[in-house]
């Protein structure tokens, strides 16, 4: 990896955004140069809102020295789905009535977790998915456990869904992970990669993920489980349902028609996690 590339490991999905505009209208007129200087205002402000935390994030759930959204712990099933709803209207307020219902995932994809009282830590993760994947696995396929990797090559069992480069890779740490499809790694590498590999859990950023599977060289087939990093926050208190570049492709990876039509059902059953 270049230097060039170094620098960029862990690049935020969300770019920057400059409220220094330079005006350049020459007016003689003081009202004239503030009339020129209204819609700057707005369009500044709107850029200042846009990488704000959503109004409805409490301050008092967020744990900055950790990390952490405590709010995404007591949220049960019912209350997941419609917090993921309510994240949906906000940053896609513009979908049409099907295709908002395309994009709606049921509680009964989701599985409760407000039970782990454990906290949700990156440290923690190890522990969360045995509590909540490891029965499930020796019970139906006879006996393995969460690092026994299918057979067949590019088809996990366990997709772990981060906000950022920086955040997948931060979650491998704990050798949590076979196989690192991030940011920062060319979407090329990736496909290579996977393609080549057996893997039990993969970590990755939603839209790495979605490229990955429209390519085909992520097959869903053996997949039991997404955990989504939800409570994680950065450094400006955004979790991965914070943010207008992150939330959407989370719903776009949940919304496939072809994980939808596993969520809730006996067979080949895939259920979703908020960590």
């Amino acid at each position: 990896m270049s230097q060039e590339d170094e620098e960029k490991v862990g690049e935020p999905l969300i770019e920057g955004l400059s409220d220094d505009e330079p005006d350049t209208a020459q007016t003689s007129s003081k009202r004239k140069r503030e009339d020129d200087a209204k819609p700057q205002s707005k369009r500044a402000a709107k850029k200042r809102k846009q990488t704000k935390k959503p109004k409805d994030v409490d301050d008092d759930a967020l744990d900055t020295e950790q990390r952490v959204n405590h709010a995404i712990a007591h949220m049960d099933s019912q209350l997941m789905a419609d917090h993921v709803a309510q994240r949906t209207k906000r940053f896609q307020p513009n979908l049409s009535l099907v295709e908002a219902e395309d994009a709606h995932i049921p509680a009964s994809a989701i599985r409760d977790a407000s039970g782990w009282d454990q906290g949700r830590t990156t440290d923690k993760l190890p522990d969360f998915l045995e509590k909540y994947s490891g029965p499930r696995r020796k019970k139906s396929k006879k006996g393995q456990k969460l690092s026994d990797a299918p057979e067949a090559k590019g088809s996990p069992h366990t997709l772990v869904v981060a906000g950022a480069g920086l955040r997948a890779a931060e979650l491998t740490k704990e050798s949590l992970v076979a196989k690192l499809f991030a940011k920062h790694i060319k979407l090329g590498e990736a496909i290579e990669t996977v393609k080549n590999s057996r893997m039990g859990i993969g970590v990755g950023t939603p839209q790495r993920i979605v490229d990955l599977l429209d390519n085909g060289a992520l097959k869903l087939d053996n997949l039991e489980r997404i955990v989504l990093d939800a409570s994680h926050i950065d450094a400006k208190k955004r979790g991965v349902l914070d943010m207008q570049d992150t939330q959407p492709q989370v719903v776009k990876l949940l919304s496939r028609q072809e994980l939808k039509e596993r969520y809730g059902v006996e067979e080949g059953k895939v259920e979703l996690l908020f960590f």
